[in-house]
């Protein structure tokens, strides 16, 4: 524990990383030499998911430990509720300082803006609407991976700061962590790797990717594209994660997620909100919390769901263990965007098995995922 009486925290979230993308989960394409490290001295909850494969519902989830739509978000437009009690309410209950940067997704969404550009990026989210955090510097969304708009706590309006995006919030987030004196807890939030994938990824140049079994002949060109650019910024994001975690004292409890996955031609599918293992399992590392081993593989059934009681047990100078044996997943609504996922779903998700239903209770997928973890031979319907 630290001089401070308690432990500082550190949540890092990104955009689309998908679990097997790394190269500690053992992915001949990632180049992810800082997370392999961090990994080397983490727990790797080798199963964890997305509680909802997309942004928003996910997001929402994430902040306030409750499953989307209980948490007010049902729809992709719906803000995060401005009286939800998020994890940041929670530790500023137990004294802790909290900060907040980087991609917030959970605001008031202009329907007429473009999602992708300036106007959303520039989009400012009021005060009282970031949640509980003390310290607040992001926007809205927008996906500009290079030279982003920051507004907040100490920049009143948008502001465009050239470079990488993860460069540059990771950058400005650990320099205002480490003068930090009072406990604290942040949320560093990255969009990348999530797509346009053609962006450039800092200096990191493309390069040919191996193609997973379950991706067939006619989606090979477009995934072989967009994995090549993906790779790129999981690689440029890894090196920006990697100067972040080097800045902060070894004690911080450090944890590494995404909010969702990606397709990626898997299946002939692109994009999220499928149920399949490429949408909704998420990296999940976890540095340093109480009771933790370093370098362990985790079985345990975790949800981003369950990060705020996490964080709240590890405050405590506690450990935290997962007691059940299957998480929950669903979507509660379509979201009506290109190679999105066509329809409302609900299941769970265990170490071996998996069972997805459509709206009215009816049997859609089932997977052994020990003897067919490429999800290749639907059983739902066999059985």
């Amino acid at each position: 524990m630290s001089m401070k009486g308690a432990p500082d925290v550190l949540w890092i979230v990104t955009t689309q990383w998908r679990a097997q993308a790394c190269g500690y989960a053992g992915d001949v394409n990632a180049r992810t030499p800082c997370l392999d490290a961090l990994a080397a001295r983490s727990v790797n909850y080798a199963q964890a998911v997305t509680p909802h494969p997309f942004g928003p519902f996910a997001r929402a989830a994430l902040l306030t430990g409750v499953r989307s739509p209980e948490n007010g978000v049902r729809d992709y437009y719906d803000p995060l509720p401005v009286e939800a009690r998020t994890i940041a309410h929670d530790m500023n209950a137990r004294g802790y300082a909290r900060a907040f940067f980087g991609k917030w997704g959970v605001g008031e969404k202009d329907r007429e803006a473009p999602l992708v550009g300036e106007a959303h990026a520039k989009m400012i989210v009021p005060e009282e609407e970031r949640g509980g955090f003390g310290f607040w510097e992001g926007f809205e969304g927008g996906f500009l991976l290079n030279d982003p708009w920051l507004h907040g706590t100490r920049l009143q309006e948008s502001v465009r700061f050239d470079g990488y995006q993860s460069d540059v919030v990771c950058a400005r987030a650990a320099e205002f962590l480490v003068n930090e004196r009072t406990p604290w807890f942040a949320v560093v939030s990255l969009e990348a790797p999530h797509p346009p994938y053609d962006a450039p990824a800092a200096d990191v140049e493309r390069r040919a990717v191996v193609l997973p079994v379950n991706v067939p002949a006619g989606a090979a060109d477009k995934a072989a594209h967009e994995l090549a650019g993906y790779y790129a910024h999981i690689e440029a994001t890894d090196r920006a994660i990697g100067r972040l975690v080097a800045a902060l004292p070894e004690d911080v409890i450090v944890v590494f997620t995404s909010v969702h996955g990606d397709m990626h031609g898997a299946h002939g599918l692109f994009r999220k909100g499928w149920p399949h293992e490429e949408s909704v399992r998420v990296p999940l590392l976890v540095r340093g919390a109480p009771g933790a081993g370093e370098g362990v593989r985790s079985e345990e059934a975790v949800s981003l769901v369950d990060l705020p009681a996490m964080t709240l047990v590890w405050a405590e100078g506690k450990a935290w263990t997962c007691e059940r044996e299957r998480a929950e997943i669903s979507m509660p609504s379509v979201v009506a965007l290109p190679w999105q996922c066509d329809r409302v779903w609900s299941g769970w998700r265990s170490a071996g098995r998996k069972e997805v239903f459509e709206t009215e209770g009816t049997p859609w997928l089932a997977f052994d995922l020990k003897e067919d973890p490429g999800e290749l031979r639907n059983i739902a319907r066999a059985e």
